[in-house]
Protein backbone atom coordinates (compact mmCIF):
# COMPACT_ATOMS: atom_id res chain seq x y z
CA UNK A 1 0.00 0.00 0.00
CA UNK A 2 1.09 3.71 -0.94
CA UNK A 3 1.41 5.98 2.18
CA UNK A 4 1.76 9.38 2.46
CA UNK A 5 4.19 10.49 5.47
CA UNK A 6 3.85 14.39 6.57
CA UNK A 7 5.60 15.42 9.48
CA UNK A 8 8.59 18.23 9.57
CA UNK A 9 10.60 16.04 11.91
CA UNK A 10 13.08 14.20 9.63
CA UNK A 11 14.39 11.99 12.04
CA UNK A 12 10.84 10.80 12.84
CA UNK A 13 9.27 10.41 9.07
CA UNK A 14 12.71 8.30 8.77
CA UNK A 15 11.91 5.92 11.58
CA UNK A 16 8.08 5.71 10.21
CA UNK A 17 8.90 4.99 6.56
CA UNK A 18 11.76 2.80 7.51
CA UNK A 19 9.04 0.37 9.61
CA UNK A 20 6.14 0.78 7.25
CA UNK A 21 8.82 -0.27 4.03
CA UNK A 22 9.95 -3.16 6.26
CA UNK A 23 6.53 -4.12 6.43
CA UNK A 24 6.16 -4.59 3.13
CA UNK A 25 4.36 -0.64 2.45
CA UNK A 26 5.90 2.26 0.08
CA UNK A 27 6.29 5.46 2.13
CA UNK A 28 6.59 8.89 0.60
CA UNK A 29 7.64 11.47 2.55
CA UNK A 30 6.92 15.54 2.79
CA UNK A 31 7.94 17.87 5.35
CA UNK A 32 5.62 20.87 4.37
CA UNK A 33 1.51 20.80 3.84
CA UNK A 34 2.04 22.67 1.09
CA UNK A 35 4.14 20.40 -0.49
CA UNK A 36 2.05 17.29 0.38
CA UNK A 37 -1.46 18.91 -1.24
CA UNK A 38 0.28 19.83 -4.48
CA UNK A 39 1.31 16.10 -5.09
CA UNK A 40 -1.94 14.87 -4.40
CA UNK A 41 -3.06 16.74 -7.02
CA UNK A 42 -0.95 14.50 -9.13
CA UNK A 43 -0.73 11.11 -7.55
CA UNK A 44 -2.58 8.95 -5.26
CA UNK A 45 -2.18 7.55 -1.91
CA UNK A 46 -3.75 4.60 0.64
CA UNK A 47 -3.21 6.30 3.87
CA UNK A 48 -1.95 9.64 5.10
CA UNK A 49 -0.19 9.70 8.62
CA UNK A 50 0.91 13.11 9.90
CA UNK A 51 2.82 15.00 13.07
CA UNK A 52 0.34 17.01 14.72
CA UNK A 53 0.60 19.70 14.20
CA UNK A 54 2.30 20.39 11.55
CA UNK A 55 4.60 23.44 10.48
CA UNK A 56 3.51 25.08 7.90
CA UNK A 57 -0.06 24.96 7.77
CA UNK A 58 -3.04 24.24 10.21
CA UNK A 59 -3.35 20.97 11.16
CA UNK A 60 -7.16 20.48 10.96
CA UNK A 61 -7.22 22.49 7.85
CA UNK A 62 -4.33 20.43 6.18
CA UNK A 63 -6.26 17.21 7.28
CA UNK A 64 -9.61 18.30 6.08
CA UNK A 65 -7.96 19.26 2.34
CA UNK A 66 -5.69 15.82 1.65
CA UNK A 67 -8.85 14.18 2.81
CA UNK A 68 -10.68 15.86 0.09
CA UNK A 69 -8.19 14.37 -2.50
CA UNK A 70 -8.06 10.65 -1.12
CA UNK A 71 -10.38 8.17 -1.98
CA UNK A 72 -13.79 8.11 0.44
CA UNK A 73 -12.14 4.86 2.39
CA UNK A 74 -9.25 6.19 2.58
CA UNK A 75 -7.81 6.95 6.32
CA UNK A 76 -5.68 8.74 7.96
CA UNK A 77 -4.24 8.72 11.45
CA UNK A 78 -2.02 11.26 13.44
CA UNK A 79 1.08 11.16 15.48
CA UNK A 80 0.72 13.49 19.14
CA UNK A 81 2.68 13.99 22.29
CA UNK A 82 1.26 11.71 25.62
CA UNK A 83 -0.42 14.75 27.16
CA UNK A 84 -1.94 16.38 24.19
CA UNK A 85 -5.78 15.92 24.63
CA UNK A 86 -6.72 19.05 22.96
CA UNK A 87 -4.77 17.74 19.92
CA UNK A 88 -5.99 14.83 20.28
CA UNK A 89 -9.95 15.63 20.00
CA UNK A 90 -9.14 18.03 17.24
CA UNK A 91 -7.60 15.67 15.02
CA UNK A 92 -10.23 13.20 15.39
CA UNK A 93 -12.73 16.12 14.95
CA UNK A 94 -11.03 17.01 11.97
CA UNK A 95 -11.83 13.33 10.33
CA UNK A 96 -8.82 11.18 11.11
CA UNK A 97 -9.11 7.87 11.94
CA UNK A 98 -6.79 6.66 14.15
CA UNK A 99 -3.96 8.37 16.25
CA UNK A 100 -0.64 7.14 18.00
CA UNK A 101 0.91 8.81 20.91
CA UNK A 102 4.64 9.56 20.75
CA UNK A 103 7.07 7.77 21.06
CA UNK A 104 6.33 5.65 18.35
CA UNK A 105 6.49 1.90 19.20
CA UNK A 106 7.49 -0.28 15.76
CA UNK A 107 5.01 -2.73 16.62
CA UNK A 108 1.93 -0.77 17.63
CA UNK A 109 2.99 1.15 14.72
CA UNK A 110 2.65 -1.77 11.85
CA UNK A 111 -0.37 -2.90 13.62
CA UNK A 112 -2.23 0.35 14.13
CA UNK A 113 -1.66 1.00 10.06
CA UNK A 114 -2.54 -2.41 9.19
CA UNK A 115 -5.91 -2.66 11.31
CA UNK A 116 -7.12 0.94 9.49
CA UNK A 117 -5.95 -1.07 5.56
CA UNK A 118 -7.90 -4.02 6.43
CA UNK A 119 -10.91 -2.02 7.15
CA UNK A 120 -10.94 0.46 4.48
CA UNK A 121 -9.49 -2.16 1.76
CA UNK A 122 -10.80 -5.69 2.12
CA UNK A 123 -10.09 -6.44 -1.59
CA UNK A 124 -6.23 -6.37 -0.66
CA UNK A 125 -6.64 -8.30 3.14
CA UNK A 126 -8.65 -11.31 3.00
CA UNK A 127 -12.16 -11.01 2.18
CA UNK A 128 -13.08 -13.52 -0.21
CA UNK A 129 -15.92 -12.28 -2.26
CA UNK A 130 -16.99 -8.40 -3.33
CA UNK A 131 -19.86 -7.64 -5.53
CA UNK A 132 -20.23 -3.85 -7.79
CA UNK A 133 -23.53 -4.23 -9.44
CA UNK A 134 -23.45 -7.76 -11.60
CA UNK A 135 -19.66 -7.99 -10.88
CA UNK A 136 -18.43 -10.47 -8.54
CA UNK A 137 -14.90 -10.63 -7.42
CA UNK A 138 -13.63 -13.90 -5.68
CA UNK A 139 -10.54 -12.50 -4.63
CA UNK A 140 -9.39 -16.78 -3.76
CA UNK A 141 -8.48 -17.96 -6.50
CA UNK A 142 -9.03 -14.60 -8.52
CA UNK A 143 -12.68 -15.09 -10.46
CA UNK A 144 -14.14 -12.82 -12.13
CA UNK A 145 -17.92 -13.06 -12.67
CA UNK A 146 -20.57 -10.72 -14.28
CA UNK A 147 -24.11 -11.62 -14.42
CA UNK A 148 -23.29 -14.95 -12.62
CA UNK A 149 -21.04 -15.89 -15.91
CA UNK A 150 -17.13 -16.42 -15.01
CA UNK A 151 -15.00 -13.74 -17.40
CA UNK A 152 -12.09 -14.97 -18.56
CA UNK A 153 -9.20 -12.65 -17.44
CA UNK A 154 -5.43 -13.01 -16.51
CA UNK A 155 -4.54 -12.64 -12.88
CA UNK A 156 -3.09 -8.86 -13.89
CA UNK A 157 -6.68 -7.66 -15.20
CA UNK A 158 -7.80 -9.02 -12.65
CA UNK A 159 -6.32 -6.89 -10.13
CA UNK A 160 -6.61 -4.25 -11.75
CA UNK A 161 -10.14 -4.28 -12.75
CA UNK A 162 -10.89 -4.98 -8.90
CA UNK A 163 -8.45 -2.15 -8.65
CA UNK A 164 -10.79 0.68 -10.29
CA UNK A 165 -13.58 -0.85 -8.96
CA UNK A 166 -12.67 -0.36 -5.24
CA UNK A 167 -12.01 3.37 -6.48
CA UNK A 168 -14.59 4.10 -8.91
CA UNK A 169 -14.87 8.28 -9.64
CA UNK A 170 -11.18 8.34 -8.22
CA UNK A 171 -8.19 9.45 -10.73
CA UNK A 172 -5.84 6.77 -10.47
CA UNK A 173 -2.18 8.07 -11.25
CA UNK A 174 -0.04 5.90 -13.48
CA UNK A 175 2.31 5.20 -10.93
CA UNK A 176 -0.16 4.43 -8.41
CA UNK A 177 -1.64 1.33 -10.88
CA UNK A 178 1.85 0.41 -11.27
CA UNK A 179 2.56 -0.05 -7.31
CA UNK A 180 -0.52 -1.93 -6.82
CA UNK A 181 -0.65 -4.07 -10.00
CA UNK A 182 2.94 -4.78 -11.21
CA UNK A 183 4.10 -4.22 -7.54
CA UNK A 184 7.71 -5.47 -8.13
CA UNK A 185 8.41 -5.63 -11.67
CA UNK A 186 10.31 -1.85 -11.75
CA UNK A 187 10.33 -1.37 -15.70
CA UNK A 188 6.71 -1.22 -17.29
CA UNK A 189 6.44 0.49 -20.67
CA UNK A 190 3.57 2.91 -20.62
CA UNK A 191 2.06 0.87 -23.59
CA UNK A 192 1.84 -2.12 -21.54
CA UNK A 193 -0.17 -0.50 -18.70
CA UNK A 194 -2.30 1.10 -21.59
CA UNK A 195 -2.85 -2.50 -23.10
CA UNK A 196 -3.89 -3.93 -20.18
CA UNK A 197 -6.53 -1.55 -19.63
CA UNK A 198 -8.10 -1.73 -22.88
CA UNK A 199 -8.45 -5.32 -22.31
CA UNK A 200 -10.34 -4.89 -19.13
CA UNK A 201 -12.74 -2.36 -20.80
CA UNK A 202 -13.42 -4.78 -23.44
CA UNK A 203 -13.62 -7.93 -21.68
CA UNK A 204 -16.01 -6.39 -18.84
CA UNK A 205 -17.68 -4.07 -21.42
CA UNK A 206 -17.07 -1.12 -19.80
CA UNK A 207 -19.31 1.40 -21.82
CA UNK A 208 -21.82 3.80 -21.02
CA UNK A 209 -24.68 1.31 -22.25
CA UNK A 210 -23.80 -0.87 -19.39
CA UNK A 211 -23.18 2.14 -16.82
CA UNK A 212 -19.69 2.20 -16.33
CA UNK A 213 -16.94 3.76 -18.33
CA UNK A 214 -13.03 3.21 -17.82
CA UNK A 215 -11.62 6.65 -19.29
CA UNK A 216 -8.06 8.06 -19.43
CA UNK A 217 -6.97 11.17 -17.12
CA UNK A 218 -4.65 13.54 -19.06
CA UNK A 219 -1.40 13.35 -17.82
CA UNK A 220 -2.53 11.60 -14.54
CA UNK A 221 -3.96 7.82 -15.56
CA UNK A 222 -7.58 6.36 -14.92
CA UNK A 223 -11.03 6.89 -13.75
CA UNK A 224 -13.57 4.19 -13.90
CA UNK A 225 -16.80 6.32 -13.73
CA UNK A 226 -20.40 4.93 -13.03
CA UNK A 227 -23.07 6.34 -15.16
CA UNK A 228 -26.25 5.03 -13.93
CA UNK A 229 -28.06 2.33 -11.74
CA UNK A 230 -26.74 -1.25 -12.28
Amino acid sequence: MRIAVLDSDRSQADLVCQVLSAAGHSCQFFDSGKEMLAQMRKDSTDLLIMDWPTGDLEAPDILRRVKEKMSPDAPAMFLVNSNAEDDIVAGMLAGADDYLVKPLRRGELVARVSALLRRAYPAQTGTEQLQFGSYVFETRPGRLLKDGSVIDVTQKEFYLALLFFRNIGRPLSRAYIHESVWVRETAVPSRTMDTHVSRVRNKLSLRPENGFRLVPVYSYGYRLEKLGAQ
